[in-house]
């Protein structure tokens, strides 16, 4: 359980296991800003730390059911990835598929950020994470960010170059909490309402 007075929880995902990959780059800055809220718990899965098995393989692995009930405890996630051949990465997919059914996504607002090297950005890899998020019922949010040109955005240090890419970026984290704060907070404080005053006329 968070020691977070707000009880808010973060979870965000980095889509890549790539050594200095650029969207645990982008990750860090949207991560960054969250701590700028010390009353919410953040929590980064890394999918280079974790033992998870293909779909159907084998039973799960005991870093899949930690990822599902962390996934489950959270109040909103952020999902990252780079775009490969049009898509989104197998690394985010195979996270999606350690989620559990129904997936610990079920219910969940979505933040979407992806990192591409081309010009046009990830749009179609984060159109097809939109859809699988979708479908297995997470509430994707509007306005997921992409970085096109990630290799110009970043330095050799990890350093983002762009200030105006910066803020994209950094505005993931502002969405999703914005979101939580005016929609998920007072249905929280309704359902507990509610519950005070049906126990109390149990008694």
């Amino acid at each position: 359980m968070s020691t977070h007075s707000s009880g808010i929880r973060i979870v965000t995902v980095i889509g890549s296991v790539r050594p200095g990959n650029y969207t645990s780059r982008a990750i860090a800055l949207v991560a960054d800003e969250i701590r700028k809220h010390p009353e919410i718990q953040l929590d980064i899965v890394d999918p280079a730390t974790l033992n998870l098995t293909a779909p159907g393989v084998a039973a799960d692995s005991s870093d899949a059911r930690d990822i599902q009930d962390l996934v489950s405890s959270a109040t909103g996630v952020i999902l990252s990835t780079p775009e490969y051949h049009g898509t989104f990465s197998s690394v985010i997919k195979l996270i999606i598929e350690n989620l559990g059914f129904p997936s610990a996504l079920a219910g969940k607002p979505i933040a979407l950020l992806g990192v591409a090297a081309g010009q046009i950005g990830a749009i179609k890899s984060l159109e097809a994470l939109r859809s699988v998020c979708s479908h297995v019922g997470a509430m994707v949010l509007p306005g997921p960010v992409s970085v096109a040109n990630v290799r110009a955005v970043f330095d050799n240090d990890g350093n983002i170059r762009d200030e105006k890419i910066e803020a994209r970026i950094r505005g993931l984290a502002t969405t999703l909490i914005d979101h939580i704060h005016s929609n998920v907070c007072p249905r929280i404080a309704l359902e507990a309402m509610v519950r005070e005053e049906v126990e109390g006329l149990a008694r």
